[in-house]
């Protein structure tokens, strides 16, 4: 007999399902709290895993999802919304705004809706995985689902990135939230 999902991964599948995403959330032996460490457990570029982000921008949460292998750049990002400062959010406004553990911060599934940039840098690979609610947890989805999933934005987050293993060379327009 199988253990029955954690109940935030629970709520990310059904989030998922009803979404209409066509990937299934994926439990994994171990947390993984870091893009390489998901990326070597899914055997999978670091680039094509979508780190979930949560940033205060003057005091407000933004979500930014970004390739594993792209750092956010607070200061482009900052001028990119209009706002003076962009700090990471303490896990405590992580758990706040999202209802999920840092490590684990899924793209959709909060408790609000959050504004979210999704970095463009993800186009660049067909298949990407991101958090399903907890560290153990994951589900594959494509660039232009994440945006749908999400109703986010398409943003250049940071300079060029880390890995140079891309499987589709277009990439969306760029646009502000």
């Amino acid at each position: 007999m199988s253990r029955p999902p954690h109940p935030r991964v629970a709520a990310v599948a059904r989030a998922l399902s009803e979404a209409g995403a066509g990937g299934e959330v994926r439990v994994l032996p171990e947390e993984v709290r870091t893009a390489a460490a998901a990326a070597a457990a899914l055997d999978v570029p670091v680039g094509a895993i979508v780190n979930s982000l949560v940033f205060l921008a003057d005091g407000s949460p933004v979500l930014i999802l970004t390739s594993g292998a792209h750092r956010v750049d607070a200061g482009r990002v900052a001028a990119l919304l209009g706002v003076a400062s962009l700090e990471p959010a303490p896990a405590a406004e992580v758990r706040l705004h999202t209802g999920q553990p840092p490590g684990g911060v899924a793209p959709l599934g909060h408790p609000a809706p959050l504004g979210t940039l999704v970095d463009v840098e993800l186009a660049r690979y067909d298949r990407v995985w991101a958090a399903a609610g907890h560290p153990a947890a994951v589900f594959p989805t494509d660039y232009e689902e994440l945006l749908r999933l999400t109703a986010g934005t398409p943003a250049e987050v940071g300079d060029g990135p880390v890995d140079a293993a891309p499987t589709t060379p277009a990439r969306p327009e760029v646009a502000a939230l």
